[in-house]
């Protein structure tokens, strides 16, 4: 049987699994977080193209808080992401599907570059 079946617990696309809570969703409903070599930087990847690996998280500051407690971002990634900042402006940007979270010394870049 296929997705579309209409089968209940059944999602129609790719399933995810969000880096910080550990629920499987719908891609479509989460964020992408990549490595940006030109940036140096974790950002939210808005077209899902960046080239590596991506870690999945929903679009929620607990989410985030979680991920960076447990390190699962810098896990997910297989590369070191030290000190993700966890305030309201990192989940603003997140909602936004915008912005750098963090650079590779762990520092906010706050000028959206």
């Amino acid at each position: 049987m296929s997705a579309a079946s209409g089968l209940p617990g059944v999602t129609p696309g790719p399933v995810r699994t969000c880096v910080g809570c550990r629920a499987r969703a719908a891609q479509a409903t989460l964020l992408r977080l990549a490595w940006d070599e030109a940036v140096q930087a974790v950002v939210v990847d808005q077209r899902r193209r960046l080239p590596g690996r991506g870690a999945w998280l929903h679009p929620d500051q607990a989410c985030l808080d979680q991920a960076v407690r447990r390190k699962a971002i810098g896990r997910a990634l297989r590369r070191p992401v030290a000190g993700l900042p966890v305030g309201s402006l990192a989940m603003g940007s997140l909602a936004m599907g915008s912005g750098t979270l963090a650079t590779e010394r762990g520092t906010s870049d706050s000028q959206g570059a």
